[in-house]
């Protein structure tokens, strides 16, 4: 005879023994999701819809809870239970039936591998709408160091009619320090700076917020720019990235974003979790055969209960007894780097890094890619062209290469991890991975920009010039003036290569 009761739930981790936070989903008899006390069955998925302890992947509901939770349940019928925490632990898929009277349910979860004791931190780049306690909740059940939660501007409709323009978390910025900490993991807040037509851009680690938040639209000029940002948030220590760039839906593909670019105002290049009309890659590829030098970072853009923390999450290599933020930022910067939503990357060229330069044009490589979910196949990229490739074996899943490779006009090499499955823990995502290049320069012999990637570029700059020229609302000229001077520095740079 079945009943209910309220029980115990508890998550260990193997190696500790102690609760551990995991994203978690209790499955009834006839399919139903059973949430734990405290949560909500029947949660909304829209975007700055109560973004908080929920998440709805692939049709499916779960929670994030810090270890334990207090759950009811019914007894005498097979439950199922799902755990994961990030790619780094081994998800849990478990049927239980619990006995009469039974009030403790004890379940444990294990690390397959350790990037953290190598010195490499996880952190996803840019977030929205969550509150830094949520934030913080989730990134220990992705098995996340840091989380940088974005301040930006909103439109929300309330219930008298009028369209309120708000800034979710402006209040609690806290720049260059941790809003909020536990245990080794820390919850950034910064600024998320956007123009409709021109850009996107997240501002991190700038010690005070970089104002104002957004210009341009039907109610604002143009008198502003994403150039001005950027040498505002470098003024304040801060770190630049170049966000949603050639989503075709966010303006003029490009945009000032890659003026900015050009002239070296922007630090990283970003890869997010949200599908996309036209692939990203290209365009990053162009970029970096044009000689503009931008490292990787990854995120999961989550502004909704529809994606997860760490859904696309970045690497960075850092000294293990310097795990600090400042540490991360500047090894961010340099692009000690690797971008993943499965596969765990490892790059050397002659010994060196993602991020580092090698002065030879004949090159030793070794990589490495290992994931639990399948990848199709680990590849070598130099100057935007696949040289190597190899498939994986074993499970866990293992790709390596290691080959001579001849670079003789110099330029730059990546390794790439790719697969057409879709993993358990992220559903909606192919698996992926990318590591931030390594810049090989032959000394004696500059190295020369691609034609073709030039020329694209200089076209995407020529459309941008004629939307300021022709489009841009500017209440003083001087502003319009010196956006048009930024272009046409910008094309003079690729001009001379």
């Amino acid at each position: 005879m079945s009943g209910t009761q309220t029980v115990h739930l508890r998550v260990n981790d193997s190696a500790t023994g102690r609760p551990t936070a995991v994203r978690l989903r209790v499955v009834g008899p006839g399919g139903e999701y059973i949430a734990p006390l405290g949560r909500v069955v029947d949660f909304p998925t829209g975007r700055n819809e109560e973004v908080s302890d929920h998440a709805y992947l692939g049709g499916q509901k779960f929670c994030f809870i810090d270890g334990s939770c207090e759950v009811i349940l019914p007894t005498g019928v097979p439950l199922e239970i799902e755990l994961s925490k990030g790619i780094e632990y081994e998800p849990v898929r478990q049927t239980v039936t619990l006995n009469p009277g039974q009030m403790a349910l004890r379940l444990t979860i294990s690390r397959w591998f350790d990037r953290h004791s190598e010195g490499w931190l996880s952190a996803d780049t840019r977030c929205h709408f969550l509150t830094p306690h949520s934030a913080l909740l989730e990134a220990a059940a992705e098995d996340l160091d840091f989380v940088h939660l974005l301040a930006t501007e909103t439109e929300y409709p309330s219930n008298d009619g009028h369209l309120y323009r708000m800034i979710p978390n402006m209040p609690a910025f806290s720049g260059q320090c941790p809003a909020l900490e536990k245990d080794g993991r820390a919850v950034v807040v910064n600024t998320f700076n956007k123009h409709p037509a021109l850009g996107r851009l997240g501002l991190l680690n700038s010690h005070r917020p970089v104002h104002p938040l957004s210009f341009g639209g039907d109610e604002q000029t143009d008198d502003w720019s994403l150039c001005d940002w950027c040498n505002q948030c470098h003024r304040k220590g801060g770190l630049t990235v170049w966000a949603d760039a050639f989503r075709m839906e966010m303006g003029i593909p490009g945009g000032e974003s890659l003026v900015a670019a050009i002239l070296g105002k922007i630090d990283a290049f970003e890869i997010d979790a949200g599908e996309r009309a036209t692939p990203l890659l290209p365009h990053w590829y162009q970029l970096l055969n044009a000689g503009i030098r931008l490292p990787l970072v990854g995120c999961s853009g989550k502004d909704s209960n529809r994606s997860v923390l760490g859904a696309m999450r970045l690497y960075t290599q850092t000294e293990p007894d310097k795990i600090t933020l400042a540490d991360w930022v500047e090894r961010t910067r340099q692009g000690r780097t690797f971008v993943s939503n499965g596969p765990l990357l490892e790059l050397t060229v002659n010994g060196n890094g993602s991020g580092e330069t090698v002065h030879l044009g004949e090159v030793e490589v070794q990589a490495k890619a290992r994931s639990l979910n399948p990848h199709d196949r680990l590849e070598i990229i130099i100057n935007g062209s696949v040289v190597a490739e190899a498939s994986p074996s074993g499970t866990p899943y293992e790709s390596c290469i290691e080959t001579n490779l001849k670079i003789p006009d110099g330029g730059w090499l990546a390794a790439r991890c790719v697969g057409s499955a879709k993993s358990a823990i992220y559903p909606m995502l192919a698996t992926f991975a990318h590591t931030s290049p390594v810049w090989i320069e032959i000394e004696g012999r500059p190295t020369r920009a691609v034609p073709a990637a030039v020329r694209s570029l200089m076209g995407l700059l020529k459309n941008v010039r004629e939307w300021i020229e022709t489009q841009g609302h500017f209440a003083l000229p001087k502003r319009q003036a010196q956006m048009l001077e930024r272009c046409d520095e910008a094309t003079q740079i690729l001009e001379s290569r």
